[in-house]
Order: structure tokens, then sequence, then C-alpha cells
């Protein structure tokens, strides 16, 4: 089940897209030509007047990948996963500044460092971060300009979903509702990368363990969370886990370490998403919000893997969903340095090499002086 193939009409207008039998049909029918490769879009070598069907594109942001889906009511017909550079951007500024403050520890000619003459404006986010919601929203434009999406849905808030089916429901009925804790689990699976804590064991039921046992004075908080497997859950007991793990001290030390350190993803997302709903909102399109608990409870009720862009394809309330592509396409932000940068980089390279001996050679012997 490969993604559908984007379709445009000889004025370049974005139709319903098509399966990729009929792509091919059409293409050695000689009615349509290759219009771009990725994403596959044919052109057709006519004008069309047909409405085209309107399609939703659903958004799954992630701080390492986002996951894009394309809906036609409740089938699912084209996915892709979007990987960011933010790390790599941030090393590259490192680097810079690491450069620079050697430059100057060296007392070597450049720049005066700036502390004083810098403000950054409102909603300013870190290039690391702003990179990702800018990435985002140009492969939003570039999928509205290849098909007829009408609206967009991106994971962003928690609803109230209580509130929103039963406005009287009250206490335990309404702390304990459908997406009970779907949020606090979610995080834990992220932050242990879903393995036990204890054993390492994977693919298998997790429970959330107390590090410090609530009988010996363990609180809720998440620092104090972790994830094991049933065996290993049971034999810690109410053990502190000093005591559990006294045969293991490394391991001790790195679960301990672990529960303390930060999502720093999590973070990542957290800081981008407002950003990310205006900008989508700047399309004009209606832009329509789910949480991150109630793209998982849509997930697991309908059986779907853990992906990117099944997640994407889950966001917000949907009806059962009819895969029609398990193949997404897989995009790779690799910045703006390409084959026509390296070809001017290696360009100058060559003429710096192979001029400026010649240059100085002229000089020496009074030749070019003479033709100036």
């Amino acid at each position: 089940m490969s993604n559908f193939v984007f379709v445009l009409d000889t004025n370049r207008k974005p139709l319903y897209p098509c399966t990729p039998g009929m792509a091919r049909s059409l293409l050695k029918a000689g009615k349509a030509a290759v219009f771009r490769m990725f994403p596959f879009t044919i052109i057709l070598k006519k004008a069309v007047e047909a409405i085209a069907e309107p399609l939703q594109l659903k958004i799954d942001p992630g701080s390492k990948v986002t996951g894009f889906a394309i809906l036609l009511g409740a089938q699912l017909i084209w996915a892709a996963e979007l990987t960011h550079r933010g790390q790599s951007i941030k090393s590259s500024l490192e680097s810079r500044r690491s450069l620079r403050r050697g430059r100057r520890n060296r007392h070597t000619r450049y720049r005066q460092p700036r502390f004083l003459n810098r403000t950054r404006p409102q909603g300013w986010l870190a290039p690391s971060l702003m990179h990702r919601v800018l990435t985002i929203q140009t492969w939003v434009k570039r999928l509205m300009g290849f098909a007829p999406i009408n609206s967009i849905a991106q994971e962003l808030v928690r609803f109230d979903m209580q509130q929103i089916q039963n406005p009287e429901i009250s206490g335990t009925q309404y702390q304990q509702g459908t997406l009970y804790q779907y949020e606090i689990r979610e995080y834990l699976l992220a932050k242990w990368n879903r393995t036990c804590a204890y054993c390492n064991a994977q693919n298998i039921p997790l429970e959330i363990e107390h590090i410090v046992p609530k009988a010996q004075g363990g609180t809720n908080r998440v620092s104090n969370l972790t994830l094991a497997c049933v065996p290993c859950n049971q034999k810690k007991g109410t053990q502190d886990i000093k005591d559990f793990l006294s045969k293991k001290p490394d391991l001790t030390q790195r679960i301990l370490s672990q529960a303390k350190q930060p999502l720093k993803d999590a973070a990542a997302v957290n800081s981008t998403r407002w950003v990310l709903f205006n900008a989508l909102k700047g399309t004009g399109l209606p832009v329509m919000t789910g949480s991150g608990g109630q793209t998982k409870f849509n997930r697991t009720s309908q059986g779907l893997p853990k992906t990117h862009f099944f997640d994407a394809a889950c966001v917000g309330e949907i009806p059962t969903l009819e895969i029609l592509t398990a193949q997404p396409l897989l995009i790779k932000a690799t910045g703006r340095v390409g084959v026509k940068n390296v070809g001017l980089i290696n360009m100058v390279f060559l003429l710096d090499t192979c001029l400026t001996p010649l240059l100085s050679r002229g000089f020496r012997r009074g030749i070019l002086p003479k033709l100036l």
C-alpha cells in the first residue's frame, strides 16, 4: 500500500490524488507527465473542470520527527515523516561560538563581542526551535499546492472530553474518565524508551512504578515515577531502590539520574506548538486541534502501531480509519547547502589556489603593475 499520487491539471490546479496504478496508466497513455519526483506528482495535459474532493491535512509535531497525514473522509491516502535537524543547528551555533571565543582569547583580528546592543523580539525562538516551525510551514504550503486541502488538524492542546460529553460530571467519575492517565503514561513511555527500568525488557506490558515507595514517603511526582514490568514491580514491592538493586549500584545511579532528567524533546514541542498553530492559521484554512492523550486513545482503540504518521492520522476526533497507505514519504531536512552552493565553493577554492600564485609571481616580476 503506497501513497496516492498527487495530480495537477495543465493549469496546475490541484485535483483529487489517484492511485499509483492509475498514475502509471496515465503516464503510459501520454495523457500526463511527471511534474515532481518528491512528493511524486503528475500533471495532466489538459484542463479539468471537475470539482476536486476536499482533503484534510493532519500534523503530529515532534521535536525530532513530525508526522503528516492526508485524509479523504476516513481514508488515509497519503503520509509522510519529516526528520528535523534542530540538533545539528544547535551544534553548528555552539561550534561558531567556540571559534569566535578562541579568536578573542588569542587576540586575533576579529570583531568585538556584543552584549548590550542586541534585543530579541517578543515571541523569539532559538534557531533550532524556529527551524521546526518554518520547515513544517514550508511543507504545509507545498502540500496545499499539490492537493485540494480545505482544513488542517494539529496535535496541540488537551481537550476536556469528559466535560464536553457530560457537563454535569463531577467527583471521581470526572477524574477517572476515558482518557484517565493517558498524558502521564505517554510522558513516561517517551522518557524511559518503553523499557523496564530494572531489567530492560521491551514489547511487554509495563506498569507505573514509584522509585521511592509511597509506604516510605514517596510522592506521585513525575520525578519519582518510572516504568517496570509486572515481575520486577511485584518483586520490588515496598523496598527502597538502593536495597532492591544493592548488587547493581551502576543501574541504581542511572535510574536516579534519569528520573530527575527533564525531557528536552517535550520542552521543544511545548515551546513551538503555539507558534506553529499561529503559522498554520496564516494559511487561511480552518485549523483544528487535539491533545496527545486523545491521539493515543484513538490510535490504541483502532489497533494501529506507534508511528509518527499514524499519530498524525489519529489527531482529533476521527471515525474508524481505512488505511490505504502504510509506506510514508521519508523527508529529511538538510539545510540550504545544495549542489549549486557546493559547486560555487569548489570554484572559489580553485580560483584561490590557482590564481593566487600566478598573481603574486606577476607582481614580483613587475608584469602586472605595467599592465595596470
